[in-house]
């Protein structure tokens, strides 16, 4: 018994940990990537859950098992550290992004600044009142003084890359998403980059989980996010990597 007992544990230390990685939508194809270089030279294996941040979160507060949490917004971050559910030690920055209105590629090239989505009837964006998306974009809105004008013609999504689907679909006129879901689309063309006054500053935080089992297992999996292989592929998919 004690042999079989012994061979399990050797069998279940082989096979390395099985990290759960919650990580907004927005992350998905540099991610899988990420993964996929990780555990070829690893024993762990990486599995994401991948959707907006802030159902991510909530999935998070009621105790749903992960490991580390990748946010699109320090706010989300926030909360669950306000909850003692991260690791605060191990929190860090790891990259920057932009947002950007796109049409969809048959559209006539009729928008080149943010008053000019007043000519759209329909506006795809991540739901506004909480996914970090639609709030960037609310926010930049408002700033210009837009959102009031705006807001009725606003087709909330579940997650930014379902704004971008929506615009993909021709459902909608127009679409406010990051930079790198637009450069992943063969469906769509930016209109313009949101830059100068109002634009937001967007940062993903990481963080280990409170929660998690294998928190050595998880710290080197959010080390290797910041190593240089990492860092190529997060920059193939036009995400700004922010120096530590």
């Amino acid at each position: 018994m004690g042999f079989l007992f012994g061979l399990c544990f050797f069998i279940e230390s082989a096979r390395g940990a099985d990290l759960i990685v919650y990580a907004a939508a927005s992350l998905t194809d540099a991610l899988q990537e990420i993964g996929g270089g990780y555990e070829k030279p690893s024993s762990d294996h990486v599995r994401f859950n991948l959707g907006a941040s802030s159902l991510l979160a909530r999935q998070i507060q009621e105790g749903a098992p992960g490991d580390i949490f990748v946010s699109a917004d320090e706010e989300k971050m926030d909360q669950l550290e306000r909850r003692k559910l991260i690791l605060t030690d191990s929190r860090v920055n790891l990259l920057s992004n932009a947002l950007v209105v796109v049409v969809s590629n048959e559209a006539a090239p009729s928008l080149k600044s943010a008053s000019d989505l007043l000519k759209c009837r329909r506006i795809a964006l991540a739901e506004p009142s909480t996914v970090p998306a639609g709030i960037y974009a609310r926010e930049y809105l408002t700033h210009l003084r837009l959102w009031d004008k705006l807001r009725e013609r606003v087709v909330p999504t579940e997650n930014v890359r379902a704004a971008l689907a929506a615009v993909e679909s021709g459902n909608v006129d127009a679409g406010i998403v990051y930079k790198t879901d637009a450069a992943i689309s063969k469906k769509v063309k930016v209109a313009f980059e949101v830059r100068g006054e109002g634009a937001p500053k967007i940062l993903y935080p990481a963080a280990v989980l409170s929660g998690s089992k294998q928190r050595d297992a998880a710290g080197k999996f959010l080390e290797y996010l910041r190593a240089p292989e990492a860092k190529a592929v997060f920059e193939k998919f036009g995400f700004v990597v922010l120096s530590h």
